[in-house]
């Protein structure tokens, strides 16, 4: 990775970064849509040292230029409309600041309903786009590994309640549950992410103590939905008793599945002592331990071989990125991201893998040329919806808050 020292000009107070800026060992200190409030903030970090990848800086640079060159007025006020990446990116920071000061500031029921809903708003505007940031999580901060988890696990779990037909009521209370599952825990988790040495003995205590203590604190904030507290009390319970705080061995259905949605998640998602499972590996995992079950096929289906941001090489050569799903598991359409010789390209090209010339031959194991690539860049930069109707529907400061550069 080369990097360019970040010009004061080039931060915009107020609005949102546009590329993840690192200090001089590559280590990320702000993501990509961070905002930069005042100065001060702007004067710390440039002393700090502060840098960007150069590729990612030609990437938006580039951009930046065809959305000069862009005539038609929708399009340039797509500039400054915030986007569903951007929505996504913003998720986690709004879940800690709707929980990041537990217990001593309770969070209560509806708003942890009306942050559910704005999630299952996102999910429906585009599922795919949902998918691909479930799997591309390479400049996730660490920090929020327990928020973004937690979403995460809430998406995977309205997926597979819709996919085994559950009623409305039944599906919220598994996503209720998804989102404060952890919540005794959240910052913990974010530690141990980061940390790269196993989980101490300490740690241990509290993670087996969790369910319990979150039960209790939904208890008291006024939550009486049995399913949700029921599904939060056992989402670590197994069949055959090895399972914490209880070690109960009947265990209700909505907490195995919560479970199943939380192990997977957790499963494919990065942190620093070790690296994610492969969505095959993870999924092949499942299978066994569920033994075919509805649970695992559900997750299977909704994932497929390759889903929205699995990296894949073409029968043409190309190396590309998924970015939609089909009806056909093994013939999604993708992104060509190199041209056949493995060079990058500069423009989005979409490739229909169903056609034989472009059908997928295998997983990429070097992710690291998407990492750097934003996403909005993989997707096209130009065909991306804005989310006003999301932004309408959103809990207080989310979506809106911390849009995307685009």
């Amino acid at each position: 990775m080369k990097l360019l020292r970040l010009p004061r000009s080039k931060v915009r107070l107020g609005e949102p970064l546009p590329w993840n800026v690192r200090d001089e060992t590559t280590r990320l200190l702000l993501s990509r849509g961070h905002v930069v409030e005042d100065e001060a903030m702007l004067d710390e970090l440039l002393q700090r040292g502060a840098f960007v990848d150069i590729e990612e800086a030609r990437a938006v640079a580039l951009w930046e230029k065809q959305q000069a060159e862009q005539e038609h007025s929708t399009l340039s006020a797509l500039q400054r409309a915030p986007n569903m990446f951007g929505n996504w990116d913003a998720s986690a920071e709004e879940l800690h600041k709707l929980m990041g000061k537990l217990p001593q500031a309770p969070v209560r029921p509806e708003e942890i309903a009306a942050f559910a809903a704005w999630i299952i708003d996102l999910v429906d505007k585009n599922v795919d786009v949902a998918l691909y940031h479930m799997v591309r999580q390479e400049n996730a901060h660490l920090f929020y590994y327990g928020y973004n988890h937690a979403i995460h696990t809430a998406v995977l779990c309205l997926l597979l309640a819709r996919r085994l037909h559950w009623p409305e009521g039944r599906m919220r209370s598994l996503i209720h549950a998804a989102l404060t599952m952890n919540m005794a825990v959240l910052q913990l988790q974010g530690k141990m992410a980061e940390q790269d040495e196993p989980m101490r003995e300490s740690q241990k205590a509290q993670i087996r103590q969790h369910p319990r203590l979150a039960v209790e604190w939904l208890t008291q904030a006024g939550v009486k939905d049995a399913d949700w507290l029921t599904a939060v009390a056992q989402h670590h319970e197994r069949a055959d008793g090895t399972g914490y705080p209880e070690g109960r061995t009947e265990i209700a259905e909505i907490a195995v599945a919560l479970r199943v949605a939380d192990v997977f998640m957790a499963k494919i998602s990065q942190r620093k002592l070790r690296s994610p499972l492969t969505i095959q590996e993870a999924a092949r995992q499942l299978f066994r331990e569920d033994h075919g079950g509805p649970l695992s096929s559900a997750v299977i289906k909704e994932f497929g071989l390759y889903p929205p941001g699995e990296v894949v090489q073409l029968a043409s050569g190309e190396i590309g990125v998924v970015v939609h799903r089909t009806d056909n598991v093994k013939s999604p359409i993708v992104a060509a991201i190199t041209d056949s010789m493995g060079n990058a390209t500069v423009h989005t090209v979409t490739r229909d893998t169903s056609q034989a010339a472009n059908a997928i031959t295998g997983s990429v194991a070097d992710k690291s040329q998407v990492a750097r690539m934003p996403p909005e860049r993989v997707y096209g930069y130009g065909n991306l919806p804005p989310s006003d109707a999301a932004d309408q529907n959103a809990p207080t400061g989310a979506g809106g808050t911390h849009p995307s550069a685009v």
